[in-house]
């Protein structure tokens, strides 16, 4: 079973220390079942119009100072899923503001706003499958993360679409980089589905920003290869835009 420390240090530490066995099929999908579409849509709360609240992303306690620390420890696969859940929560709290902004109807085309729309749904449902699933092989996943999005315009189009594209990238990236560290077989699986789709939101905002584009500038080599990033590319990527300071540990060798 995985083991959860929780330490008053600058906030909230939270370092799983124990591995955790990988979860058979059964338990994957039991994790997918418990977590169905339906049930995602109400937890998103995407329904008619799909709004959702920009506090949908939390610290771990009523503390407002500088976030919590959290600390992802990729000794086991547990540490990796919480990674990937600490990302979809990025992406998905991203998407919810999107879509609930009040200037979102008198920025966005109506093709624009079906297709962002849709990936925020996908988003929420990545977020809680990582949630559901990293509880179901009975570990305990990191807190709800404080985003940052100060940065972003939520009422320019460019900003919109610009910071959406580095976070698909970002998230390409991320799985690609990690796969090397997951040991299950089940968890990889999923990944691998996870990670095409994430590709294909990248596709679809490329394509927004610049038409008939099918990808940003650099994230495919000339080889044909997407790029995969290290953790520690990726959490320094994503730093601007939590509140929340995460660092990874025991990341095997390359």
């Amino acid at each position: 079973m995985g083991g959860v420390e929780r330490t008053r240090g600058t906030r909230c530490a939270l370092v799983f220390l124990f591995p955790v066995p990988s979860m058979s099929s059964p338990l994957l999908q039991d994790a997918a079942a418990a977590t169905s579409r339906r049930d995602f849509f109400k937890r998103a709360g995407f329904g008619l119009g799909a709004v959702v609240a920009a506090s949908s992303l939390q610290a771990c306690d009523s503390d407002p100072v500088d976030g919590d620390v959290v600390t992802l420890d990729f000794s086991s696969d547990v540490g990796v899923l919480n990674y990937a859940y600490a990302l979809e929560q990025l992406e998905a709290g991203f998407y919810a503001t999107v879509v609930g902004n009040a200037a979102f109807a008198s920025t966005f085309n109506a093709d624009e706003q079906a297709i962002l729309r849709d990936l925020a749904a996908h988003e929420g449902i990545h977020r809680d499958f990582f949630e559901a699933a990293i509880s179901g092989a009975g570990a305990t996943p990191i807190p709800d993360l404080t985003p940052d999005f100060s940065s972003i315009d939520f009422t320019s189009r460019s900003s919109v679409l610009g910071t959406a594209l580095v976070f698909e990238d970002l998230g390409v990236g991320a799985y690609n980089g990690a796969g090397q560290y997951i040991a299950s077989a089940d968890y990889l699986l999923i990944a691998g589905k996870i990670v095409s789709v994430e590709a294909r939101h990248a596709s679809v905002i490329a394509g927004l920003i610049t038409p008939n584009s099918i990808s940003g500038s650099g994230v495919v080599d000339n080889n044909g290869l997407d790029q995969a990033l290290m953790p520690s590319a990726v959490l320094s990527a994503a730093a601007p835009f939590i509140q929340d300071t995460i660092r990874a540990i025991n990341v095997p060798a390359s």
